[in-house]
């Protein structure tokens, strides 16, 4: 793996974390709109990372939505709860940028929060290997 790519992934996956901190702290300070937002960009910052590992590039979020479903999702190397995880978290994003007089239950926000907390750890732990096609599997990197 080059330099720059494991450089790449590695800034990606700081800016998920950067980002789920920052949807807590439009939690404390009652912004439910901003929090979902940064909800799904914590999820869609740790996908980018693990795109890059595997030599994936878009601009799209909804086609590495579906690069993710097919070649992580799909193949089980990921559970499925992940997927829906991070779907959810787009549309509600969606909702929230694009709809008109939208607003978020407090709670349900807490819940995403913790719900985005579970899918960072989980691809995080993923991205500390490296997936390699050939094998299906993943392999260590630094």
């Amino acid at each position: 793996m080059t330099r720059h790519k494991t450089e790449l992934a590695n800034y990606r996956f700081e800016r998920a974390l950067e980002t789920s901190d920052e949807a807590e702290l439009a939690y404390q300070h009652d912004k439910m709109n901003l929090a979902e937002n940064r909800i799904y960009y914590a999820m869609f910052y740790m996908v980018q990372a693990l795109s890059i590992l595997s030599d994936f590039s878009t601009s799209k979020h909804t086609t590495l939505k579906g690069w993710f479903n097919k070649e992580f999702i799909f193949t089980r190397i990921i559970e499925t709860k992940y997927y829906k995880i991070y779907n959810r978290a787009f549309d509600k994003r969606q909702e929230g940028d694009y709809d008109d007089f939208i607003t978020f239950d407090k709670e349900e926000v807490k819940e995403d929060i913790e719900t985005m907390k579970e899918f960072l750890e989980n691809i995080g732990t993923s991205l500390e290997k490296e997936w390699t096609p050939e094998r299906n599997q993943f392999q260590i990197f630094t």
